[in-house]
């Protein structure tokens, strides 16, 4: 059987190429809004972290209606770190509009997240966005995007796709580059057209997929989800069948749908329906809610495995306590088991070590995101350098490679291809089109990645863009240097002053400023040299009864860079940590006092 009057589609692309702008003008023209109504921009984003950065963290889901038909929209990241939010949210869809920038064309979270649409064997469209850029290489995308889905095993039916043409900052979207459209019809008509309605078998007893959580604080855990096969009616009697085949029985407090950016309450929901149960604990993503007569499992959400891990201890620092509410250990662990609940690519595992906790992800840039997180909680807490995770098969050590593309101006190629050799790197393609800008593609460790980007950044003068994708695990290529710099580091508690400061400074970059709180064993700068430096930031001038002329004029400092968490992390070596507190960022060693950390580094050698 066939549900008509519902369609479910995900908007799936690469960071930045205008998902959620799309979805915004989706909203406009299909009446969401009144008339002369005030509507923020990139209406999807939620939370500060999001609207600042310009990108999507978690998939959302939204509804609107369209000539009779409800189009359940769910947007999805376009960051790789954030693969686990687009594998769960894909298992909602009938579905997928694959957004790609008519100029950049496909970049690696493009192919990631196709890869993972054509392996559901979802039907997908192609929209070239952004048609008016100046620089736009339409001809040539159309040709990027028909060999991506040749390399990655699409079968004819998904080869033969719907492809549009899209301005969707203004609305428009378009069949061919002639049409005068000046709305996006054509966009929602070629929806109803080519995604399929979902489909159910008639007879077979209730069965939704918990796909995503959430929390209200009137109705407690909420438990989102499409409806597989059935119907449901609020206040069933229904259970939930965990991982290990385990049934907890389970009453439907409240059911709702989806309906603009918010929810709508109703009495029943048919299959093909993504549905939002309220009254549900001690369910997990992956899950399977059924009746209770005659309970079947789906199959579960199959996320991919984590690829980095950090470790997570309390704030040591002598300064803990002093700008955050949360410093406990309990509170850290309970915050962090509340996180993977959300959030399927995220794992945390217990060490021996009480005030400890080892977190497995995706990537540093997810990492980044949950700190950053926690800080704006009042959160107190110190994290450890990235480390990836090595695997063992057939005797061999194997770790995570990652497809890097580099895009940049032809001057910075060499540098940049002479520093990721040196990290074990291999070019394997680049593309010259004459425009005096250049595609590298380069196979790299992914730990080799950890710390470069800012590298990157300042080797290519900002000018550089660099994307990767994880291709999979490979024997280990060896050791190799990560820092070719040392810290300069605090050797006792007190103000930062700028007399020491100003001698200090030609030793290396600071990352303090003068009356900045400090205490033995803080980072308060890079050093020139590979080794570890310890100056006294805290020493002021003598002063005595002789004065020459000009001896006494003002001291000025260069201007310091504030201290980001992401660069933090990148700049820690493995005896480094560092302090994320909800005012600041810091840096320190992991062992504080002068002489111990001297007796570790004796035994270490």
């Amino acid at each position: 059987m066939i549900n008509e009057k519902l369609r479910s589609i995900a908007i799936i692309a690469h960071v930045d190429h205008g998902k959620t702008t799309l979805v915004d003008q989706m909203f406009k023209q299909c009446g969401l809004y009144r008339e002369g109504q005030e509507t923020e921009d990139r209406v999807m984003d939620s939370g500060d972290l999001e609207r600042e950065r310009g990108i999507t963290i978690s998939a959302k889901n939204c509804a609107v209606e369209y000539e009779g038909v409800k189009i359940n929209i769910i947007d999805t990241p376009g960051h790789a770190d954030f693969g686990g939010e687009v594998e769960r949210s894909l298992s909602m869809a009938d579905g997928a509009i694959l957004l790609v920038d008519s100029s950049e064309g496909p970049l690696p979270q493009t192919r990631f997240v196709l890869e993972k649409t054509l392996g559901l064997g979802l039907r997908v469209m192609v929209v070239i966005n952004k048609i008016d850029r100046h620089d736009s290489r339409i001809e040539e995308i159309t040709n990027e995007i028909y060999d991506l889905f040749i390399d990655l095993g699409a079968d004819d039916e998904q080869l033969e796709f719907s492809l549009l043409y899209a301005i969707g900052r203004d609305g428009i979207a378009k069949h061919s580059l002639d049409d005068d459209s000046k709305n996006l019809r054509p966009l929602m008509d070629t929806i109803l057209a080519k995604v399929p309605a979902p489909s159910y078998e008639e007879g077979e007893p209730f069965q939704m997929l918990v796909s995503d959580l959430g929390y209200s604080e009137y109705l407690g855990r909420l438990a989102i989800g499409r409806i597989h096969h059935g119907t449901v009616k609020a206040s069933d009697k229904l259970v939930c069948v965990g991982e290990n085949d385990e049934k907890i029985p389970l009453k439907v407090g409240k059911l709702q749908v989806y309906k603009g950016l918010g929810y709508e309450e109703v009495e029943h929901a048919e299959a093909g329906e993504i549905i939002v149960i309220s009254g549900i604990d001690n369910v997990k993503i992956g899950d399977t809610i059924s009746e209770a007569v005659n309970p079947k499992a789906l199959k579960r959400i199959n996320i991919d495995e984590p690829t980095v891990a950090m470790r997570f201890l309390i704030n040591s620092s002598p300064l803990v306590g002093k700008e955050g509410k949360f410093v406990q250990a309990s509170k850290i662990k309970e915050r962090l088991i509340k996180e993977t609940l959300s959030n399927v690519a995220l794992k945390v595992e217990f060490t021996t070590e009480a005030d400890s906790f080892m977190v497995k992800g995706r990537g540093e840039f997810q990492m980044a995101i949950l700190i950053e997180q926690m800080r704006r909680e009042g959160f107190e807490l110190n994290v450890s350098r990235p480390e990836v995770i090595f695997k063992e098969i057939d005797g061999k050590l194997m770790e995570p490679i990652e497809r890097l593309f580099v895009d940049c101006e032809e001057d910075f190629v060499g540098v940049i291809t002479e520093k990721l050799s040196l990290k074990k790197g291999k070019m394997t393609n680049l593309i010259n089109h004459g425009s005096g800008r250049v595609r590298v593609e380069f196979s790299v460790p992914s730990r080799s990645l950890i710390g470069y980007r800012d590298e990157f950044l300042t080797d290519t003068k900002g000018t550089g863009l660099m994307n990767s994708y994880l291709s999979g695990y490979e024997e280990h290529r060896g050791a190799f240097p990560t820092r070719h710099t040392g810290s300069i580091i605090s050797d006792r508690a007190g103000k930062a002053v700028t007399y020491a400061l100003f001698n200090i400074e030609p030793r290396g970059t600071l990352f303090i400023r003068p009356g900045d709180a400090l205490y033995e064993g803080m980072v308060i700068g890079e050093h020139n040299r590979e080794q570890d430096l310890v100056v006294n930031a805290c020493k002021e001038k003598k002063l005595t009864n002789m004065r020459a002329s000009g001896s006494d004029e003002t001291v000025s400092l260069s201007p310091v860079k504030p201290l980001t968490l992401e660069a933090a992390i990148n700049f820690l070596r493995d005896d480094e940590l560092v302090e994320a507190t909800p005012q600041s960022v810091r840096i320190r060693k992991s062992i504080l006092p002068t002489g111990e950390r001297l007796i570790a580094d004796k035994r270490r050698k």
